[in-house]
């Protein structure tokens, strides 16, 4: 995360949106960064040279606008009370699309709502959440049913996907960050196969597990000094990456995953283990680009 830059939160009325504010306001909080709360009021397509909107649409679509920034900002005085630099709101008339990856670069998180006021059922991102995790530039939180800020989720520690390449690096720094605020531990999950141990022979099941077992150490090579508050467990499975996480994502609070896997290959799409990951946890869930 860029050091003091605000964090960025998109809203757009959907109780999914209003829980990312409050994710967002406890965020801030932590980090004593501004809170920056932001709706669209883009004129919808299909309006063209000869279908303009009037001013007294405008000034409607600004109203209501402000109705959903208000009770954002109602939200996030109640998520995190007092704390922080302040909350300041903003209704653009922009795409909010183009606008939330414009703005992604000088921003130290961006925070959506797993599901719009269009999606069409439980289990799919909406089109924002998808187009957001996919090119903004600063790291992307993606929360899903609840903020998980309750007492109880947060005593939970961080969940933090290992791969073993450069490409999940920024995921561990920013999970080992967020523990310290947090004063939890990290979990640093390595799922090196797409099969389960049990398609693998014994003896050779025992060398491969110790060699990724290596490969996990080196991963978190100095961060136990950098951050000597952070307890950490490590977890090594031979098993699909997708499902190892989702299983242990129900003893977290969050999880920090990279953008691309071992077999990432084009910068401005996920990997498939982010993207399965932003569909199925229920967590709320971090995606971080890979510098």
């Amino acid at each position: 995360m860029v050091s003091n830059a605000p964090i960025l939160a998109a809203v757009d009325g959907s109780p999914s949106s209003y829980q990312a504010v409050a994710w967002a306001a406890v965020e801030a909080a932590l980090h004593h960064s501004q809170l920056h709360i932001l709706t669209s009021k883009a004129v919808p397509t299909g309006f063209g040279p000869g279908m303009s909107m009037s001013e007294a649409d405008l000034e409607s679509l600004r109203r209501d606008g402000e109705t959903i920034l208000n009770e954002a900002k109602r939200v996030a005085d109640t998520a995190a009370p007092g704390a922080g630099p302040g909350i300041i709101t903003e209704v653009t008339f922009e795409s909010i699309i183009s606008t939330l990856i414009e703005r992604s670069e000088q921003t130290g998180m961006l925070v959506l709502g797993s599901r719009g006021i269009g999606a069409l059922r439980r289990g799919l991102l909406g089109s924002v959440s998808t187009a957001a995790t996919q090119h903004v530039l600063c790291p992307v939180a993606v929360i899903h049913g609840t903020a998980a800020i309750d007492a109880v989720s947060a005593a939970k520690p961080i969940l933090v996907g290992v791969d073993g390449t450069d490409n999940s690096v920024p995921a561990i720094d920013l999970a080992f960050e967020e523990a310290s605020l947090r004063g939890v531990g990290v979990v640093a999950l390595h799922a090196w196969s797409d099969v389960t141990g049990l398609d693998l022979p014994i003896g050779d099941w025992t060398d491969l597990h110790r060699q990724e077992q290596v490969v996990l150490a080196e991963s978190l090579v100095g961060y136990s000094s950098k951050y000597p508050d952070v307890p950490v467990r490590r977890i090594v499975v031979v098993d699909r990456p997708v499902r190892a996480l989702l299983e242990e994502s129900e003893n977290a609070q969050l999880v920090v995953v990279g953008s691309h896997g071992r077999g990432g290959f084009a910068r401005m799409l996920l990997g498939s283990t982010s993207t399965a990951l932003l569909h199925s946890v229920e967590t709320p869930v971090v995606v971080v680009r890979s510098t």
